[in-house]
């Protein structure tokens, strides 16, 4: 299983909107093959910061799966203009202990 964590900084003048939004876009990623769940927590510290945790089967079923389909295409209509900076994606794997 892969863990991918996305810092996403929202404009200020669209945080009101991003999280409905946000909501909306959720139905697209829950149906991609590999995704296993995911979570939006909004920053305590910082207004406008959210993190995204998406945990999924495999990397590919991210960054080949979601990334090259259709739905992201719609996706990143919804979502993308909110962001500024454009966030870092990044992807981690659990380590037993």
């Amino acid at each position: 299983m892969i863990l991918e964590v996305a810092i996403l900084n929202v404009k200020q003048e669209m945080n009101e909107s991003f999280v409905d939004t946000f909501k909306q876009a959720s139905s697209i990623i829950a149906s991609m093959k590999g995704y296993i769940r995911h979570e939006l927590q909004r920053c305590l510290e910082r207004e406008g910061q959210y993190v995204l945790l998406v945990w999924w089967e495999t990397l590919e079923d991210h960054v080949e799966g979601f990334r090259q389909s259709e739905g992201y295409q719609e996706w990143k209509r919804l979502l993308h203009h909110y962001y500024d900076p454009f966030p870092v994606v990044e992807h981690y794997e659990s380590i037993p202990l």
